[in-house]
């Protein structure tokens, strides 16, 4: 039997800018690959980068680390592994 975990209305407000932010960088990528000199979406990277550094540990308060290998802190006693993970939300 599963439990279903309540997280804060916070919470879900700060996931979904979040997801925002990694389409946008996905998105800003792919076009930089292709235009590498393009000074304004250079410009737009790195401030959905510095928006989105900001935004991980608000929403790691929440549910824990959502990147391994040393991209984030993880909780006493280790919680890499409790769910729900990121996209079960």
């Amino acid at each position: 039997m599963s439990s279903q975990v309540q997280f804060p209305k916070e919470f879900y407000q700060l996931m979904e800018e979040l997801q925002v932010v990694d389409f946008v960088l996905v998105e800003l990528t792919l076009y930089l690959d292709t235009h590498p000199e393009d000074y304004a979406a250079i410009q737009q990277f790195n401030e959905a980068s510095y928006h989105r550094r900001i935004l991980v540990p608000k929403v790691e308060q929440y549910m824990g680390p959502l990147q391994q290998f040393g991209h984030s802190y993880s909780g006493y006693p280790w919680n890499w592994n409790q769910a729900p993970w990121p996209w079960q939300i």
